[in-house]
């Protein structure tokens, strides 16, 4: 019974029934007051026939036909007032003296709820007076004395049959309710929660999608704002799972280019004392791309095992990563297509993760370039930098063609924000992620025909990322 009373089902019965109850009961005053008032008319009326008959004979009546007369009137007293003069027409002893009076004539809709309400409640039987206006015009006034008891006993006779009636009106209103919600909301509710679970049992499985069938708006909103959510569940978990078999490749890949490119730095490293200048020149430069290559191996293999260190922050000068940033990208231009600038001041610092800004920047670039580079026409790729009291800005733009429709939706999205052909989209994403790693965010400024431009906000403010890495400017 419990567990019934604790269903939508059980409430909503409950709660139907105490609220037709309510209503009956809102129902039943005014019809008590009105029983009543009618019982009292009728015995104005009764008492008024009865003295008509006793003035049709000269008021000469025997004691045994008045005391009939009211008897069968329901009342003690008749007194009627005709032309001016008032006549104690019919008369019997009273017991008690009269407690009140009610004058039908002046009573309002609230007097009658009142009076039937305390004479409904009172279990004494009282001698009242009641005046009211003759009918059909036989005088001006009617007073008659009578016993409230009897009064009473009808009034708890009809009151219990307006009850009885009511609790059967109650139950059956709340019965056809409970099946008609059962059927509308209750059903369909318990239809939504079994696909649910049904789902949750198997979530990678597309064919256990909900397909909205409820007739009901409210519900069919709920069942497509479910089947939305469950279909993007489930490419979510699609996507992890390759990610993570991605991941687990990548690990491996890493692994062994990592021993190459440390057996390549050692060759580089020999470099730099050749007697060629050019080498001479160049084996710094390919002494850091190795050393960066070697870093980022060793980042992909953290990052797969889910031990990615925080930034490593440090103050630099920005000017001379930018430089190298441009740099790398100037040699990748063969065709030298596109301009480089740097609006860089030379002596501004920044407190940083130099290796992971430059895969940020070298990115940033890069894509730039090739963008540029895949319209076979010349132009322009400029960073640009600040500050200002709270944080360093960056500023990456170029005047290539713009970002397509589709990589503008999911610019940081792994795998759907690719801005080329044959782009997979994850250079962004990884951008964005190690640009938050440094508590600050990266956003595209614009994009159109005229070109690109990102924003890079880094705070000056941070958080320890170390027991040795306090916050600091």
């Amino acid at each position: 019974m419990r567990t019934f009373l604790n269903t939508l089902s059980g409430r909503f019965l409950i709660l139907t029934t105490v609220f037709v109850m309510l209503a009956e009961v809102l129902i039943f005053v005014p019809s008590i007051s009105r029983f009543r008032e009618d019982y009292l008319l009728l015995r104005l009326e009764r008492a008024q026939i009865a003295s008509l008959a006793t003035l049709a004979n000269d008021g000469m009546v025997s004691p045994q036909l008045e005391k009939e007369l009211l008897t069968n009137a329901g009342v003690l007293n008749v007194v009627l007032r005709r032309n001016a003069v008032r006549q104690l027409v019919l008369s019997s002893p009273i017991p008690q003296p009269i407690y009140t009076t009610y004058d039908l004539r002046t009573d309002t809709t609230f007097d009658l709820v009142r009076d039937a309400l305390a004479e409904f409640f009172d279990p004494h039987n009282r001698i009242i007076r009641v005046i009211g206006n003759p009918t059909k015009d036989a005088g001006q006034q009617i007073e008659v004395t009578l016993e409230s008891a009897p009064m009473r006993r009808a009034m708890i006779d009809y009151g219990l049959r307006i009850f009885l009636l009511s609790a059967v009106i109650s139950v059956m209103t709340a019965l056809l309710l409970f099946f008609a919600v059962r059927r509308l909301m209750v059903v369909p509710i318990r239809k939504l929660v079994h696909h649910m679970s049904d789902y949750a049992e198997a979530p990678e499985d597309a064919r256990r999608v909900i397909e909205p069938s409820a007739s009901i708006m409210e519900l069919r909103e709920a069942e497509e704002a479910l089947k939305s959510l469950q279909k993007q569940l489930t490419g979510a978990l699609r996507q992890k799972e390759r990610l993570a078999q991605l991941g687990g490749a990548v690990a491996k890949i890493s692994h062994d280019l990592r021993n190459i490119l440390t057996t390549a730095q050692l060759f580089a490293d020999r470099m730099e004392n050749s007697d060629d200048p050019g080498v001479a020149r160049a084996a710094p430069k390919l002494i850091g791309s190795l050393g960066r290559a070697v870093n980022l191996c060793e980042g992909t293999l953290a990052f797969g095992k889910a031990e990615e260190p925080p930034p490593t922050l440090a103050r630099f000068a920005l000017k001379t990563l930018v430089d190298d940033v441009i740099e790398g990208e100037r040699m990748a231009d063969s065709e030298d297509a596109v301009t480089f600038l740097s609006d860089v001041p030379p002596g501004l610092m920044i407190r940083a993760d130099s290796e992971q800004l430059y895969r940020v920047l070298s990115n940033l670039v890069r894509n730039a370039r090739q963008a540029i580079a895949a319209t076979g026409k010349p132009g322009e790729i400029e960073i640009g930098a600040g500050e200002d009291e709270i944080a360093w800005w960056i500023k990456a733009g170029d005047t290539g063609p713009g970002l397509p429709p589709k990589a503008k939706e999911h610019l940081f999205t792994p795998f759907q924000g690719g801005a080329r052909k044959g782009g997979i989209g994850l250079g962004l994403a990884i951008s964005a992620e190690l640009v938050r790693g440094h508590g600050g965010r990266l956003e595209l400024l614009r994009s159109d025909e005229d070109g690109t431009e990102f924003l890079i906000r880094l705070p000056k403010m941070t958080v320890a990322t170390d027991s040795t890495d306090i916050a600091a400017k």
